[in-house]
């Protein structure tokens, strides 16, 4: 909808967009989002969390003015209500939740005084949410009482010297003076204190101490604000119940070289443990440069030319149903066809297109496990001997002369091309020989290749998984040590073991008394010598 095709007045939705984890945004949230006409922000990453919900709208900043200065909460109020006016339906996106703590009540009454409509969306607030993710609870069946406290120069702080449960707002500053003030009021120095900055993402750190030493524990820590205080008992549940810093990769950031188009499930998989994902296309996916030879076995395969279908890749479905979808084709061609597919995902693939495949190895999922379950061409049994075998131009030559000791005579064609991506930018270029990275997943040999070859070679300090032997043997030939080896040629098995190797690490870290490092923190002088594992 436009301005020029609405002729009713605007409408404002004051969203919460929660503490900082994108999904803690709420269903209603992302469908007001989507639905919306214009977004008027608050903070920078709200343009991040726009972009992973995959909407184009027309973003307001709601931060700061033209000047460049910070907005006011009634200057901001005039923004939204000028958007309104032009007839849109407005989001205003706020940080947590718009009538806790925030400047929804005043942009609101704004929308009021101007006749506009609005609604109110409640959002996670950080008050809740930022213990939760610090495994501190802020009540349990002992601590039933407690108080939220924005700090200031004027609060008495008197007031809160029984054992309430207190969570303290913009307290990182004064935090020396507050527990000094309330010691002071009859608070014994030993209750226990947590901090907790950037809560609810993979930044987020804690710090636990008592009033006597939070002050100072603090500042070692170099804490700043956003930070959420929690005073009292309850902080010392976080030593059995923090969930979140201990997940197996929290806060690691992982390389995942991948086609683009095929980097998310990795990255989805990656970020449920903790780890912080970063996507560097290594390989790009283009037809084949001569489009003759995929015609004609396209045809053949409508006429009935082949008994067999055999797919050796996600990216082989995809390039025989785009060619089908050329001709104006759909699975019904595939009557009297038997289907084989080389693994799990690649028949999933063709269960996308309705289709259901045939035969899939039991074993390894490979050519070669493909190959072991393949019966052979039988001359009573088989009315056609030919097989058509739509794949990369790079595959391995393996299956076919396979198949032809088999009996059967194949068409190998050449579906689509791997074609290395362009280069990353220089700051990731930079970040991989450095170390920066705390792990990278390979998926194949050529992903090995293609980044060794665009960026360069990974630093030794970074941990290497792998997602079988062949491309185990491909990274120990670039002279990388192979740390994690997936137990079966899957990337979500692979994003399993690497996290699995994370847990074992940290829980060595622990046993040993020493605090929990990332492997970028530390960093060997030379890799060891090459051993799986």
């Amino acid at each position: 909808m436009t301005s020029s095709q609405t002729t009713t007045r605007g409408w404002v939705s004051f969203v919460g967009a929660g503490p900082g984890d994108p999904e803690l945004l709420t269903v209603r949230a992302a469908e007001l989002i989507r639905r919306a006409d214009v977004v008027v922000t608050e903070a920078p990453d709200h343009v991040d969390l726009l972009a992973s919900l995959g909407v184009e709208v027309e973003v307001v900043d709601g931060g700061f003015g033209e000047d460049g200065q910070p907005l006011t909460h009634a200057a901001r109020a005039k923004v939204v209500v000028k958007q309104a006016k032009r007839g849109l339906r407005v989001v205003r996106l706020m940080t947590g939740d718009p009538f806790l703590y925030a400047s929804g009540p005043e942009e609101a009454q704004a929308c009021v005084k101007a006749c506009i409509g609005f609604e109110v969306v409640p959002g996670v607030s950080s008050v809740s949410a930022v213990p939760a993710y610090a495994g501190v609870p802020l009540t349990t069946k002992d601590h039933r009482e407690m108080a939220v406290v924005t700090c200031g120069e004027r609060v008495d702080w008197s007031r809160y010297a029984d054992d309430r449960t207190l969570v303290l707002l913009s307290a990182v500053g004064q935090i020396g003076e507050i527990a000094q003030a309330l010691i002071a009021a009859g608070r014994p120095e030993t209750t226990p204190v947590s901090m907790t900055r950037v809560g609810t993402t993979t930044e987020q750190t804690t710090v636990t101490s008592t009033l006597a030493h939070i002050a100072a524990d603090a500042r070692a820590a170099r804490m700043a604000p956003p930070a959420i205080t929690v005073v009292g008992a309850v902080v010392d549940l976080r030593e059995t119940l923090s969930w979140f810093e201990t997940k197996p990769l929290f806060g690691w950031r992982v390389l995942v070289p991948r086609t683009k188009d095929q980097a998310g499930p990795v990255s989805a998989r990656l970020r449920g443990y903790g780890a912080v994902p970063e996507e560097v296309p290594t390989i790009s996916v283009e037809p084949p440069r001569n489009p003759q030879q995929m015609d004609k076995a396209v045809r053949g395969l409508v006429e009935g030319r082949y008994e067999w279908i055999a797919f050796t890749s996600v990216n082989a479905v995809r390039a025989v149903r785009e060619k089908f979808e050329e001709y104006g084709l759909d699975a019904r061609a595939f009557s009297g066809l038997k289907i084989a597919a080389v693994g799990d995902k690649t028949a999933q693939a063709i269960a996308a297109w309705g289709l259901r495949a045939d035969l899939v190895p039991t074993g390894e999922q490979s050519a070669a496990g493909l190959l072991e379950v393949w019966p052979e061409f039988d001359e009573v049994l088989d009315p056609i001997n030919r097989v058509f075998l739509p794949r990369a131009d790079i595959a391995t030559e393996n299956l076919v002369a396979g198949l032809i000791d088999l009996g059967w005579e194949c068409d190998d064609v050449t579906a689509y091309r791997t074609v290395r991506a362009a280069p990353p930018p220089a700051e990731t270029r930079d970040a991989i020989k450095a170390g920066r990275f705390d792990a990278v997943v390979f998926t194949s040999s050529s992903t090995v290749r293609n980044l060794v070859g665009i960026a360069g070679k990974p630093h030794p300090s970074t941990i290497i998984a792998v997602i079988g032997p062949a491309t185990a043997k491909t990274a120990e030939e670039h002279g990388l040590r192979v740390d994690v080896l997936s137990p079966k040629p899957d990337v979500e098995v692979l994003v399993d073991a690497l996290a699995d190797f994370g847990a074992s690490r940290r829980a060595a870290l622990v046993e040993a008394g020493q605090p929990v490092t990332r492997p970028s923190e530390r960093k060997p002088a030379a890799r060891r010598k090459s051993t799986a594992r």
